[in-house]
């Protein structure tokens, strides 16, 4: 980078989290805890390129609902007594009885994220939002890296960024929407990430046809709520499968997401790993709950019944043309059994295609160079989220996510969030009590290790 940086903040902290989504904010908290018993770690901050707090905002829909229990919130599993609990939110909102008369474990996805926001108030101190990290770079001492110094852009990028030292890096920038080849967002192709606001936009006022792409769990979201706010429009569901899949949320199967679980698929073979996320990836990936299937089948026979079909099942169908028209969005959609194709003319499409993880490498620059990967390119990851690196790298890089190669299918989700941010915490804190933890990788015959 050719441009001067400004050392705003010349000491070296203990830990620097780049992103500040539920699994940094679960580690702030955790720094939080521990700090008021041992006061181990002295010093923690988080870049978040946010104003402000956020998570999926786009789809923070009225009635969509949280598709784990709020038991596995950003500390109970860590900690039953923590203040931060999801249990002490509603006890300070006066909503603790109403809760419990409820009778429900899955709160509204509008009132966990104001769980989220009221539990980030309480650590807003550790965070500098407005902070977009532009590059790592690693700090050598002695022939060894001691710590990284890290770039963030505040304001106008013809500013200088700022500069951050830390001895330990976290990275919790979550997942990048996925979107087909060739697809480019603009004011009538969207993501659904971008739902809401871009709704609160949307000219013509009154639509005439949206077109949702995918079959996961925020497609039909998002089919469910354009079919209600919009009772003049057709919508259009568009996916290769023949119907929406329900969850498996058994109590059985439910185990993959438990904390025992992590530890199972890390030291497993490789045969195994493939064979847990083969059997398993009906938990969690392209699924529906079976209340939303239900509700948009019953309209769909509802509308047949009277005549008037505003909700369309495009199912065994690929979307194999879009082109921006002045007046909106034409797609061609070919059926995968007839190849018949079908064009349709819509205000907006809506791609539901889920996400990707951030690959860490990106996002480290030069850092990246000190970092193992395995046959396949991907990072190598100690158990305790830690990167495998070097031998003469002292500092440590962890990551929040992008570890489901190595830790399982609970890598991206709130599942493990509490228990993750611990033992995070834990190892940093025990290679900084003992820095010999450094030069003997704690878990160097892992499998996938290099030899």
């Amino acid at each position: 980078m050719s441009r001067s940086t400004r050392s705003d903040d010349p000491q070296v902290h203990d830990l620097l989290g780049i992103g500040f989504g539920p699994s940094n904010l679960a580690l702030a908290i955790a720094i939080r805890e521990a700090t008021a018993g041992s006061g181990r770690i002295d010093s923690a901050v988080f870049l978040e390129r946010q104003p402000s707090f956020g998570w999926h905002r786009g789809m923070l829909l009225d009635d969509a609902t949280m598709q784990v229990s709020f038991l596995k919130d950003l500390v109970t599993l860590r900690n039953p007594a923590s203040g931060f609990s999801f249990l002490c939110y509603l006890q300070s909102r006066g909503r603790l009885i109403d809760f419990i008369n409820h009778k429900n474990l899955f709160p509204s996805r509008v009132e966990f994220h104001d769980y989220l926001e009221w539990a980030a108030a309480q650590v807003d101190d550790l965070v500098r939002y407005g902070h977009d990290v532009v590059d790592v770079r690693p700090v050598w001492r002695d022939g060894e890296l001691d710590h990284f110094e890290v770039l963030a852009q505040v304001g106008p990028c013809s500013a200088a960024p700022v500069s951050y030292r830390a001895r330990n890096l976290v990275l919790g920038v979550g997942l990048r929407p996925y979107l087909p080849d060739g697809i480019t967002l603009d004011t009538r192709v969207w993501h659904s990430r971008d739902l809401l606001p871009n709704l609160r936009g949307l000219v013509p006022s009154e639509p005439s046809r949206f077109v949702v792409v995918g079959a996961g769990q925020s497609a039909a979201e998002a089919v469910d709520h354009l079919h209600r706010e919009f009772p003049a429009a057709e919508v259009c569901a568009v996916f290769s499968r023949y119907g929406y899949s329900p969850a498996d949320d058994s109590s059985f199967a439910n185990r993959i997401f438990d904390p025992a679980a992590v530890q199972e698929y890390f030291t497993a073979p490789p045969e195994v790993k493939e064979m847990m996320l083969s059997y398993h990836g009906n938990t969690n990936y392209s699924v529906v709950d079976q209340e939303l299937i239900d509700e948009l089948y019953r309209r769909v026979y509802q509308e047949k019944v009277r005549g008037i079909e505003r909700l369309r099942i495009l199912n065994l169908s690929r979307l194999v043309e879009t082109v921006r028209t002045p007046e909106g969005v034409r797609m061609v959609v070919e059926s995968l059994v007839s190849n018949e194709k079908t064009v349709l003319d819509a205000d907006v499409v809506v791609f539901a295609t889920g996400y990707r993880p951030v690959d860490p490498f990106d996002l480290l620059g030069e850092a990246a160079e000190v970092c193992l990967r395995d046959d396949a390119g991907r990072a190598l990851v100690d158990r305790d989220y830690r990167l495998r690196t070097r031998p003469e790298v002292r500092a440590g890089i962890y990551l929040q996510g992008g570890t489901e190669h190595s830790h399982g299918i609970s890598s991206s989700l709130l599942s493990n969030t509490a228990v993750r941010a611990a033992e995070i915490l834990g190892a940093i804190c025990a290679r900084s009590a003992d820095p010999a933890l450094d030069r003997e990788p704690e878990y160097a015959g892992a499998p996938g290790s290099p030899a």
